[in-house]
């Protein structure tokens, strides 16, 4: 059931950004895509909040202030992304999360020479190079630029959510918050922006953002409370896989044969990461209990 849940969240973020892209070719803005994404999330759980008797006010507002500045911003960025490029493309730019994270682990992190660290940012740089190369026209470049920033920006907000439950932050709570940020961004891009009149194909499209999106936020979230972190991690990857048959349904956008092998480096870089952060964090857990052991036979 684990794995359902997963592969359900990576089909329905696929679905979700096909959507985006969708509603930018039918005359909707940016920030009403936002908007969508955002709403029915923040709707679903206020009202799952009131019928619990839950509080909505967070435990700690500066953890949350940094999680969402990041947050919102990897998905504004994302979306021109998805807006602009190929969708296999864009969503392999969205994934490179995990190699930023193990950019900082080696230079501010502690990680010092890891060498399955080293592995995975080299392994996933040239994976995004080989994506972008034979998949990026003269004037896509900027919207790459803007997809890598996006996942860059994810990593923070990922290493702040990790600092939130360290904090014993409900996730709900933080989801809640994050979307409360996405609805907000939004309402100030129409003031800047305008808003935009798109057709039925594109009011489709946005209400399936906020479906898509919201169906695969609660299954990720399903998923990652069922059990192995690393299967779950794994299998989110499939998210790209599915992004790319869509692009070859959708818009004919057939990735050549490097495109595909610089997908499958990014995913394995992101799969190499995970594992050995996982790994340090079970001989951290078997450290500490060998030095309760000791501690209890010294008393003893």
């Amino acid at each position: 059931m684990q794995a359902l849940w997963m592969l359900l969240a990576s089909a329905m973020f696929a679905i979700m950004g096909c959507c985006v892209k969708l509603a930018s070719e039918h005359g909707a803005t940016l920030a009403q895509v936002v908007l969508f994404r955002g709403l029915p999330s923040v709707l679903l759980l206020v009202a799952w909040a009131r019928i619990g008797g839950h509080s909505i006010l967070p435990r700690a507002w500066k953890p949350h202030i940094k999680r969402n500045l990041a947050g919102v911003s990897s998905m504004w960025l994302g979306f021109v992304a998805i807006s602009y490029l190929p969708l296999s493309t864009a969503t392999s730019l969205n994934y490179t999360a995990p190699l930023f994270i193990a950019c900082w682990m080696l230079g501010w992190g502690g990680a010092g020479r890891d060498g399955w660290r080293i592995a995975a940012v080299i392994i996933g740089f040239l994976g995004v190079l080989t994506v972008l190369r034979p998949s990026i026209s003269g004037d896509q470049w900027l919207p790459a630029a803007l997809g890598l920033a996006a996942g860059a920006l994810s990593a923070v907000a990922m290493m702040q959510i990790r600092e939130l439950g360290r904090l014993g932050e409900a996730e709900w709570r933080t989801v809640l918050v994050f979307s409360i940020a996405v609805c907000l961004s939004s309402l100030a891009g129409v003031w800047l922006l305008g808003w935009g009149w798109p057709d039925w194909e594109g009011i489709a499209a946005l209400a399936g953002v906020g479906l898509s999106g919201m169906v695969g936020q609660l299954a990720m979230t399903r998923a990652f409370g069922a059990g192995s972190a690393l299967l779950t991690a794994a299998l989110q990857y499939t998210t790209i896989i599915f992004a790319a048959l869509l692009g070859a349904a959708v818009w004919d956008e057939i990735p050549d044969t490097l495109a595909w092998v610089g997908m499958f480096g990014i995913i394995a870089a992101g799969l190499l990461s995970i594992w050995r952060t996982l790994q340090e964090n079970r001989e951290a857990l078997r450290r500490a209990a060998r030095q309760a052991a000791s501690a209890g036979k010294a008393q003893a």
